[in-house]
């Protein structure tokens, strides 16, 4: 008896560690939806775009946003990555292009460690694939793109539909 306690203690425990460990870094996250106000990176139009009424049976849908640094220092974007699989981005910087990156959680989120210097154009193009949640993913979504810089602070770039079979 003792044994099988002793067994599903070191159980808990482990599983206890790989949560921990499998955890978000929050610790620098923003709440809102457009740029962080300390940081130098805008997104130039909206930092929202809504694609209307999509249609599964079209296929996937893009839409480029544009980022420029204006501050008197270089920003280097660390990571990027999306709210759901169903969403891929892609980084231009001149024209070399980084990605596409997708939703953490499978894995390490890779490291992008781009350089925009100061009053430098960037873009992010976003893919949706409105068919990769099948018939459930039928009726209004919203997704997030998020850049972090070295800080940890973030940019989010959102985005929505109305997805029709």
């Amino acid at each position: 008896m003792n044994k099988i306690i002793i067994c599903i203690g070191i159980g808990v425990l482990v599983l206890v560690g790989l949560v921990w460990i499998a955890r978000p870094d929050v610790q620098n996250a923003s709440s809102a939806i457009s740029t962080n106000s300390n940081w130098t990176l805008i997104v130039e139009e909206d930092s929202s775009y809504d694609f209307g009424s999509i249609s599964m049976a079209a296929g996937k849908v893009k839409h480029t946003f544009k980022i420029k640094n204006t501050s008197n220092e270089a920003v280097v974007i660390s990571k990027m990555y999306t709210s759901c699989m169903c969403t891929t981005a892609t980084l231009a910087i001149g024209s070399k292009q980084f990605g596409p990156f997708g939703m953490p959680g499978h894995g390490a989120t890779p490291l992008i460690n781009q350089t925009i210097n100061p009053n430098e154009e960037a873009s992010v193009e976003v893919v949706f694939d409105p068919a990769a949640h099948g018939p459930a993913g039928v009726g209004r979504i919203q997704r997030v793109v998020t850049l972090e810089n070295n800080s940890g602070q973030q940019v989010e770039l959102q985005f929505s539909a109305a997805v029709t079979p």
